[in-house]
């Protein structure tokens, strides 16, 4: 028997999200029925976490047990033969029975991405929240720091939420933009791309987090109150969860796959 770590990226504009949902549209079913294809084994994998419908990712783990003896260096291409083209499989390793993608994860980034150029981008629409109004970028770089820490992050998680603790430690988080396409002379204020790197994250954590944080750029919230929202430990007193798309799964690390 071999365990198999895997990465994908895909696209999750088409999915209900990354895990398994009785519709059975969802990028797992598609990577469980691309490797039932190649090995004729019927497999259940696990991933490092699951991700929203409309949510991307980027380098998606995952890990899965198997009696192929298929090289290492032919499953890649071999999946992508048998899967839609807006998942790609990137890495194949080999990894001890023991390692669990979910369990074996110690740090995870998502990304959030706005565009606060005046005009969408018809290229990056599944990917970009458009906001055509500027932001006080400063103020919501502020209204971040607050977050950073270990806390009971119950305000920022969806009511819908089934997990026993809502304690999370965010290790970092920071704010970059990219004025590659702003137009000259224009009040084009550039993409920008929001990082945060946790412990683990609850359901619609960082959308929760994010639609928070625009209410603070718009100047219907002080950065300072980020603090106070967080203590409250009341999803009434967060703002609205920021749609789906602009959020990706940037990263996931781990201390014993060589990740």
């Amino acid at each position: 028997m071999r365990n198999l770590f895997m990465k994908v990226t895909y696209d999750g504009t088409n999915y209900d999200g990354f895990q398994t949902q009785p519709g059975g549209n969802t990028v797992q079913d598609m990577l469980e029925r691309a490797i039932t294809h190649l090995t004729g084994e019927v497999v259940k994998i696990t991933a490092s976490g699951r991700t929203d419908a409309g949510v991307h990712a980027y380098g998606q783990p995952f890990n899965f047990e198997t009696t192929s003896l298929i090289p290492l260096e032919r499953w890649c291409l071999a999946l992508n033969a048998r899967l839609p083209e807006d998942i790609v499989v990137t890495e194949a390793h080999e990894v001890p029975l023991t390692f669990h993608s979910r369990r074996g994860a110690k740090r995870k980034t998502y990304r959030y991405t706005i565009n606060g150029n005046r005009f969408p981008d018809p290229f990056q629409r599944r990917y970009q929240f458009h906001h055509p109004v500027a932001l006080d970028v400063k103020a919501m770089e502020q209204g971040l720091k607050p977050l950073i820490g270990t806390y009971d992050f119950t305000s920022f998680a969806s009511r819908k939420s089934t997990k026993a603790s809502h304690v999370r430690t965010i290790y970092e988080a920071h704010m970059e933009i990219d004025r590659s396409m702003c137009r000259p002379d224009s009040t084009d204020q550039g993409v920008i791309h929001t990082y945060i790197t946790g412990s683990g994250f609850l359901q619609h954590m960082v959308r929760i987090i994010m639609g928070t944080l625009i209410q603070v750029g718009e100047g219907k919230r002080r950065p300072e109150q980020i603090a106070d929202i967080l203590a409250a430990c009341d999803r009434a007193a967060a703002g609205p969860t920021a749609v789906a798309k602009g959020l990706a799964l940037w990263n996931v690390s781990y201390e014993d796959a060589g990740n």
